[in-house]
């Protein structure tokens, strides 16, 4: 049976720099240098102001796409260390190696996992899609080829960010952010072309990535299922099922208890969801703890239970992952990290989401911004991409005077136009292309 190893998935050879020895003047490790590339970036900072699922601004501080990716990385270190210490008591042989830092590289993954979404949460994705699939856009599929019409209707946030991370146009240099192999394998968790997605649709590089990836993920001895002219498909790098885990976890556990501060969930309801990971015993254990503590505060008991339940999701999957570490390293692993965990927390887990899908998800709060979000995006999509499909109309040409160097706007080719507007449309903040539909629609004119 064809397998993974751990000496060559853990890799700290830099995407574009291959040929090159970089002096250094510190003692960061690699890993350390890719988070550290990620926090001071502007796609990171821009993070703060786009919408994770509630309104932003408002009147209680909610996660945005920023303190949710400081989070999730938050925890992806905790489960990439704590995978770390387990497995090389299993396998001793990777202590002393480059294996003891996957901690900071899932660190660094969760940091890069959402950089890639545009704005308005969700919203945004399903507006970029549907431009092409049923709106303005359709009648482009005549004019673009089969593989990139599938990449741009199933318009997907984790292909992008890897496009981000990759493309030299969007990055600082040649090669995008120059990161280490192995982290940018660790962002991707759908290793496959779009055109073979399947009926979720999902997929983790564009086709302009696609050879970028081959390259990676071959480097790295990652295990092909499957390469034909309509593209490729890869086994995940184990270790994006830890950053996959650790966004799976703040997703869920933190809207929770966003809920509750906005009065979507009573107490009641938030205590039952987060202690439901639990059984009787130390449930008891815990409100007995809180009240030996004091802690009287019904916000204060929310953010403790939830701390209660992330560290209980944490160590299952830590555990999931040892555990089945034969069948991630053959290819052969199916599912999350939370589909292998037990029956009693697993059962929580997905009551959790309906609750959310049916109370939060689904609020008046939540449904007036995705519908703002989709009309703002859907605008934004018609006007610049008819900007780039007829470049010499005068209108034309000024929307193009807004694109920044960075995008590959003037490119003769049209199928990289179009994808230079994906570009810049997804890099915008929420505020940002609010400002940008509102000018396009003489609603605001600049104060001089």
């Amino acid at each position: 049976m064809i397998m993974m190893h751990w000496a060559k998935l853990i890799s700290n050879k830099r995407l574009g720099q291959e040929d090159r020895h970089a002096e250094r003047h510190d003692d960061r490790s690699e890993f350390k240098r890719d988070s550290d590339r990620l926090i001071y970036s502007a796609p990171f900072r821009r993070l703060q102001n786009k919408t994770q699922v509630f309104p932003l601004p408002g009147s209680v501080f909610v996660h945005n796409r920023l303190t949710h990716s400081l989070e999730v990385a938050s925890l992806g270190k905790s489960l990439g260390d704590d995978v770390a210490r387990k497995l090389i008591k299993k396998h001793p042989e990777l202590g002393g190696t480059l294996f003891e830092e996957i901690g900071t590289i899932v660190q660094t993954a969760c940091y890069a996992h959402d950089m890639g979404n545009p704005p308005f949460g969700h919203s945004g994705e399903q507006a970029i899609q549907a431009f092409f699939k049923e709106g303005a856009g359709a009648y482009l599929e005549e004019k673009l080829s089969p593989r990139l019409w599938a990449d741009i209707t199933h318009f997907e946030g984790n292909a992008n960010a890897f496009r981000l991370l990759t493309h030299r146009f969007l990055g600082r240099r040649e090669g995008g952010f120059v990161m280490t192999y192995s982290t940018l394998a660790s962002i991707v968790k759908y290793p496959h072309s779009s055109s073979l997605a399947g009926a979720h649709g999902k997929f983790g590089f564009f086709e302009t990535e696609e050879t970028t990836y081959r390259k990676i993920a071959d480097e790295l001895g990652i295990i092909c299922h499957a390469s034909t002219e309509d593209g490729i498909r890869y086994a995940r790098h184990p270790l994006a099922y830890l950053m996959e885990a650790a966004d799976d976890i703040c997703y869920e556990i933190m809207d929770i208890e966003d809920s509750h501060k906005l009065k979507l969930l009573s107490f009641e309801e938030t205590a039952d969801l987060l202690l439901g990971f639990f059984d009787d015993n130390t449930t008891t254990s815990i409100r007995q703890r809180i009240e030996a503590e004091g802690v009287t505060d019904k916000n204060e008991q929310v953010v403790y239970f939830r701390a209660c339940a992330v560290g209980k999701l944490e160590s299952l999957c830590v555990d999931a992952f040892v555990e089945n570490e034969e069948a991630i390293l053959n290819g052969t692993f199916e599912g999350s990290l939370i589909d292998h965990i037990p029956e009693l927390q697993k059962k929580n887990y997905r009551h959790c989401i309906d609750v959310s899908v049916e109370k939060i998800y689904r609020s008046k709060a939540v449904l007036d911004v995705e519908l703002s979000g989709y009309k703002i995006m859907e605008t934004l999509m018609e006007t610049l991409t008819d900007a780039a499909v007829n470049p010499k109309k005068f209108h034309s040409k000024q929307l193009i005077r807004r694109f920044s160097s960075q995008y590959d706007i003037q490119n003769p080719n049209l199928e990289d136009r179009i994808m230079a507007v994906l570009d810049y449309i997804s890099g915008m903040t929420d505020i940002y292309a609010l400002d940008i539909y509102q000018k396009i629609n003489g609603i605001s004119l600049p104060i001089i």
